[in-house]
C-alpha cells in the first residue's frame, strides 16, 4: 500500500510542479515586459513651446537711438595748454604781433602785423624760431595768413576754427598772445556782443587785449578759435562812457579768416553769421559805427594834406642832395628824407653853406612827423581799424617805419 507522500514524490506530481512553477514565470515576465515598455515606449513629439512674448517684441521693435553726448567743455587749464602751444610771436621790421597754427604749415595773423613784409620770423612757444612768408591778405578785414617757408614741424599743435555764429552774450573766452613782448601772456573774459563795425565783423569783449596780442586767438571753452584779436578801443573815447583802464576789445570773426583760407572773399564769412542771427544789428547806425566812418574820413583828410607838404620836402630834399650834399645815402626809402630817422644811412656831409638848408628840412619833417603820429592816434581811437589805417599811409606814401606806426 502506497502512502499519500509517496504519491506526491513519483514522475507525475514532480511534472505537475515544474508546469506551474513554468507558467509562473512566463507571466511574471510578460508583465515586467509590459512594465518596461510602457516606460520607455516612444512618445509623439510634441510641438515645441512658443517662445514668451516679451523675446520677440525687442526684434521686432526699432531700437531708440542713443542720445549723442554733448560735447564736453574742456578746463581752462587744457584750453590754455593747447593754445599756447599753437601761438607764436612774429617778429618784423617794424615789430612784434601774434600768430597761430590752423594747420601744420598755415597761421592766422593780422594784416597790419605783416604789412610791408615779405617773410617774417616766427617765434615758438619753445624757443624755436622758423621763417614764414605772407600769403593772401585782406586788409580791409585786417586778415593775413602766413606759410612756413621751410620744413613742417612734426606733431605741430593747431587750433580748430570755431564761428561766431555760435557765440552768445556773457559766454566765457580767452586770449592768448605776446603783449609787449611777453610771450604767452593769457587773458579771460566774456563775450560782450558780436557786431558789425562797416564790412567787418567783430567779436567785443573785455578779456584784455593789449598791443602784441594783435594776431593772436580769441578762444570759447571748447578751445576753437572764434576771433582774432586786432584793436582795442579806449572806454574814454567811446560817446556816454566813461574813461576808464579798461578798454573795449575786439577780435575779427574767424568767419571772415576761414573764407580767405579757402581762397574766397573775406566778405563771404558773413554769411553763416547771418544765418545764425546773432549779430547786433540794431536799426539805426550806432555811435560807435559812426564814429568810425567818420574817423576813417578824417584821417584820410588830414593824410592827404600832410602828403602835400611831404611833396613839398621832397622836393627841397632832391635839390639838398644835388648841390649841398657829398657822399651817399645808405638805403631805400618811399621818401628820401626818411633816412634821417635810419642810423648811418646818410654816409656823407653837408657841403658848407647848406647847414640851414638841412635844419630847415629836419625841422619840417619832425612837424609830417609829429602830425602823422597824432593823426593815426585820433583814428585808432575811432576805431578804425589798424589794417585800414596803413592802407591809407601806404596810398600817401606816409607809412615811415621810423615813426613806429
Amino acid at each position: 500500500m502506497m502512502t499519500p507522500s509517496s504519491q506526491g514524490s513519483g514522475p507525475q506530481g514532480r511534472s505537475g510542479l515544474s508546469i506551474l512553477s513554468l507558467g509562473g514565470w512566463i507571466m511574471g515576465g510578460l508583465a515586467l515586459a509590459v512594465v518596461v515598455w510602457m516606460q520607455f515606449r516612444p512618445r509623439p513629439a510634441l510641438p515645441p513651446p512658443a517662445p514668451p512674448a516679451a523675446a520677440v517684441a525687442p526684434a521686432a521693435l526699432p531700437a531708440p537711438p542713443s542720445p549723442q553726448a554733448p560735447a564736453r567743455a574742456a578746463s581752462l587749464e587744457e584750453v590754455v595748454s593747447k593754445g599756447i602751444g599753437a601761438v607764436v610771436v612774429v617778429e618784423t621790421s617794424r615789430g612784434r604781433g601774434s600768430a597761430f597754427f590752423v594747420s601744420g604749415d598755415t597761421l592766422l595773423t593780422n594784416f597790419h602785423v605783416v604789412n610791408g613784409s615779405s617773410y617774417v620770423t616766427i617765434r615758438r612757444s619753445g624757443g624755436e624760431t622758423a621763417t614764414a612768408f605772407v600769403g593772401a591778405t585782406a586788409s580791409d578785414y585786417d586778415l593775413a595768413v602766413l606759410k612756413l617757408s621751410g620744413p613742417v614741424a612734426d606733431h605741430q599743435v593747431t587750433l580748430p576754427l570755431g564761428s561766431a555764429a555760435s557765440l552768445r552774450a556773457g559766454q566765457e573766452v580767452i586770449a592768448i598772445g605776446s603783449p609787449l613782448g611777453l610771450q604767452n601772456s593769457v587773458t579771460r573774459g566774456i563775450v560782450s556782443s558780436v557786431r558789425q563795425m562797416g564790412l567787418v565783423t567783430v567779436v567785443q569783449t573785455d578779456a584784455a587785449i593789449n598791443h602784441g596780442n594783435s594776431g593772436g586767438p580769441l578762444l570759447d571753452r571748447l578751445g576753437n578759435a572764434i576771433g582774432i584779436n586786432t584793436f582795442i578801443l579806449n572806454n574814454s573815447n567811446v560817446p556816454g562812457v566813461l574813461g576808464g583802464s579798461q578798454g573795449m576789445n575786439f577780435a575779427v570773426s574767424i568767419d571772415h579768416a576761414k573764407a580767405l583760407l579757402e581762397g574766397r572773399s573775406p566778405a563771404e564769412g558773413a554769411l553763416a553769421l547771418a544765418a545764425g542771427n546773432t549779430l547786433d544789428r540794431p536799426a539805426a547806425v550806432s555811435e560807435t559805427e559812426s564814429q568810425q566812418v567818420a574817423g576813417s574820413r578824417l584821417y584820410e583828410a588830414r593824410l592827404a594834406q600832410l602828403a602835400q607838404a611831404a611833396d613839398t620836402l621832397d622836393q627841397a630834399w632832391a635839390r639838398l642832395l644835388a648841390n649841398g650834399y657829398q657822399g651817399r645815402v645808405e638805403g631805400s626809402f618811399e621818401r628820401g628824407w626818411y633816412a634821417l630817422w635810419v642810423d648811418g644811412a646818410l654816409q656823407g656831409s653837408v657841403l658848407r653853406g647848406y647847414e640851414t638848408t638841412i635844419g630847415q628840412i629836419r625841422t619840417n619833417a619832425d612837424a609830417i612827423k609829429r602830425l602823422s603820429i597824432s593823426a593815426d592816434e585820433d583814428a585808432r581811437q575811432a576805431g578804425v581799424l589798424p589794417g585800414v589805417r596803413r592802407e591809407l599811409r601806404l596810398k600817401y606814401r606816409l607809412d615811415n617805419p621810423g615813426w613806429g606806426l
